[in-house]
């Protein structure tokens, strides 16, 4: 629902050198529901369970030509920037971010 592993993957890499980011949910009732503007502004989107990946195509195919979908396997079974959270996001995202320079 968009409540702990997305927002803290937000504010984990919004200090990023080179990078943009925000969070926005796919189930009904999201706190920040996914839209199809976001999905246009977006050059990549993560995704926290294989689940998420087939009702992101589902629900946006249309918008999602040429966007490159990642899906970081990152089980919901953790609570707001918890310290194992940030570790596992930070193992599994930096190498797709921009190097800092």
């Amino acid at each position: 629902m968009n409540r702990w592993r997305s927002p803290t993957a937000e504010q984990v890499f919004a200090e990023h050198p080179g990078v943009e980011c925000t969070s926005a949910g796919l189930n009904h009732g999201a706190d920040d529901p996914l839209t199809s503007e976001l999905i246009e502004w977006a050059d990549l989107i993560f995704v926290m369970e294989r689940e998420h990946k087939t009702k992101l195509a589902k629900a946006f195919k249309q918008h999602l030509g040429g966007k490159r979908v990642v899906c970081l396997n990152i089980p919901d079974n953790f609570k707001f920037v918890a310290p194992a959270l940030v570790k596992l996001l930070n193992a599994k995202v930096t190498r797709f971010l921009p190097s800092a320079k």
